[in-house]
């Protein structure tokens, strides 16, 4: 017959101790868990005041960075928020005003940004050309008998003797003046480190016209010189090889039959 607490009580004194024993180690526990806390590292006055300092800084200098491109704030938050999402990875590295105008809400935004872009740009213009002209000065004092940019004399065809293409595989491309779309796929063969050759269409044999648009441009020298980048008047070769279409154009010579690329 199983025993009942009846039939073997527990005595008095020996609940005492365990209940005396259960609140010693929760005294225990606490005082541990107290002295853990009060080991923990607190930021000293000096650290705060560092942290805030540095976030103040922070924080002026997006303002400097907001009011250089004419810009709040508020769209400079914008703008940082845009370049962390799927525009950031489409076009990474893209400027404050070109991508708040694809990003545009509405009408008046897109005006604004492309005006503000418009003026961006001058202002960019202005000081390359200043700072070209006075490289131009330099390199004229030092090297007097060279030309910065060189333009090419280009080969003329053995049947006809007129203006021909180069025909060593290379790339070329047409331009023209007044031309954004020139300039950008230009500056876009550039920076992938290409090999081509340009022809100016309309240049009207007027070398220091196709100099100055190299430099709006961003055509390295070096790469002229090296012939790594050709310069060239078009001389009629555009119309003679009767692709036509739109200007810039990008061909290339394929099994002896010049094609877009």
């Amino acid at each position: 017959m199983p025993l009942t607490n009846e039939d073997n009580p527990t005595p008095q004194p020996v609940k005492a101790i365990i209940a005396i024993g259960s609140l010693i180690t929760l005294l225990l526990f606490s005082q541990n868990l107290l002295a853990a806390t009060n080991l923990a590292p607190k930021p000293s006055i000096q650290e705060s005041v560092e942290t805030q300092s540095q976030a103040s800084a922070q924080n002026i200098g997006q303002t400097e960075m907001a009011r250089e491109w004419g810009l709040s704030p508020q769209e400079w938050s914008r703008y940082q928020a845009l370049m962390q999402g799927p525009r950031g990875i489409y076009s990474p590295g893209l400027d404050p005003l070109t991508a708040l105008g694809i990003e545009a809400r509405s009408a008046d935004e897109r005006r604004r940004y492309a005006e503000l872009q418009v003026q961006a740009e001058r202002q960019r213009i202005e000081k390359e050309l200043a700072y070209q002209r006075a490289y131009d000065q330099a390199f004229s004092r030092l090297y007097p008998n060279e030309k910065v940019i060189q333009i090419s004399s280009a080969p003329l065809s053995p049947s006809t003797g007129q203006p021909a293409l180069k025909t060593d595989g290379r790339l070329a491309i047409f331009v023209q003046d007044n031309c954004g779309t020139c300039i950008a796929q230009v500056k876009d063969l550039q920076s992938q480190k290409q090999t081509f050759d340009l022809y100016f269409v309309g240049s009207k044999g007027d070398d220091e016209l196709i100099r100055r648009w190299a430099i709006l441009a961003g055509i390295d020298p070096a790469a002229v010189r090296s012939r790594q980048i050709t310069l060239n008047h078009d001389g009629g070769r555009w119309l003679s090889i009767g692709l036509g279409g739109d200007l810039p154009a990008q061909v290339r010579e394929v099994n002896g039959k010049w094609q877009r690329q």
